[in-house]
């Protein structure tokens, strides 16, 4: 039994790409292979798929703030090495004076958005992970999903801005009703005393963390969410390691 973490099999009929607390019940149909979602969308899913149960979701626009160490531990160097340049005054030299220069653009102080390869209709091809893999995990097709995905200087941790229009109305109250008691989730919404998730908080931690819920100011049946979490866990180990735990409670 292998559970894969890589790109290869995600898209495979024949693979179940499972994120337990949304489609536990698939790994039953494995065949030796299990995929292991992106990173960015295996938060994303955890979020919306309460939603989607409860009153339908018709449309997602998403926008990720993808963390350095998300293109690996060359891009966390690069962004040491050039802020520790720019806190020495070095700004004007940046781009010819990093040794570990591992993204085509400046990390420190900067936002690129430009993640994975570009493809047809001027999108990445991590934008379009974002759309099959959600389709493919929710057992969703029909859902409308449009994505941009941004690398920002953070070390560890995505954040995502999603916009949702569901089916049915749902007021901010029953949404939060609803993340509150969905697994895996940990909601933190209490903006009078500044608390909503955060990349530097969420790091070394497993749930996902959701808050900034509220209703669009235009369109009745519309949503906004802001959802974090470590990309290194949740996003990638965490999420394999309870694939396995799911496993070995089905055995």
């Amino acid at each position: 039994m292998v559970i894969d973490n890589g790109a290869d099999f995600r898209m495979d009929p024949k693979v179940p790409l499972v994120v337990p607390e949304v489609n536990a019940a698939d790994i039953r149909k494995h065949k030796g292979i299990i995929s292991n979602p992106n990173c960015s969308t295996i938060q994303m899913v955890v979020a919306l798929n309460p939603i989607h149960k409860k009153v339908g979701i018709k449309r997602v626009i998403v926008t990720t703030l993808q963390a350095s160490s998300g293109a690996g531990k060359g891009a966390v160097e690069q962004l040491k090495e050039e802020t520790a340049l720019i806190a020495r005054g070095g700004f004007d030299n940046i781009h010819v004076s990093s040794a570990n220069k591992s993204m085509p653009q400046q990390l420190a102080y900067n936002v690129f958005p430009h993640i994975g390869s570009f493809v047809d209709g001027g999108y990445t091809n991590e934008e379009w992970k974002l759309v099959k893999e959600t389709h493919k995990i929710m057992h969703a097709p029909k859902i409308k999903i449009s994505a941009t995905t941004v690398r920002v200087p953070v070390r560890t941790g995505h954040s995502e801005s999603i916009y949702i229009e569901t089916e049915k109305y749902i007021g901010v109250e029953k949404v939060k009703e609803v993340l509150f008691n969905a697994p895996g989730i940990v909601l933190e919404d209490d903006l009078k005393n500044n608390i909503y998730p955060m990349p530097y908080d969420c790091e070394g931690k497993d749930e996902t963390f959701i808050g900034r819920i509220r209703c669009d100011a235009f369109v009745k049946n519309g949503l906004w969410l802001w959802v974090v979490a470590d990309n290194l866990r949740k996003g990638a180990a965490t999420n394999a390691v309870q694939i396995a735990e799911c496993l070995i409670k089905k055995s």
